[in-house]
């Protein structure tokens, strides 16, 4: 864990799962998607931070909250990172 993560903890669940946070966490892990920086190994792509983040762990939680598969939080950011027309 980061030294922010130990000082601020992980970010609070809503204890259902609305459609407006399904969306949001779709985008906490497209967007804090990591990137592998030898040696060290994943990163945030943004600033190095260490990967997962805590954007990025609160959305895969919400999406795991939501019941949604490997499978499919894959495909939804496959959807969101796609070339738009």
């Amino acid at each position: 864990m980061d030294s922010v993560d130990t000082i601020l903890g992980e970010l609070p669940l809503s204890p259902y799962v609305t459609s407006e946070a399904v969306t949001f966490a779709v985008k906490a892990v497209t967007v804090h998607a990591d990137r592998q920086w030898p040696p060290e190994g994943p990163q945030w792509r943004n600033d190095r931070a260490l990967h997962p983040c805590r954007l990025h762990r609160w959305g895969r939680r919400v999406l795991d909250q939501h019941r949604l598969t490997e499978r499919q939080i894959r495909t939804l950011i496959a959807e969101q990172n796609a070339p738009q027309p």
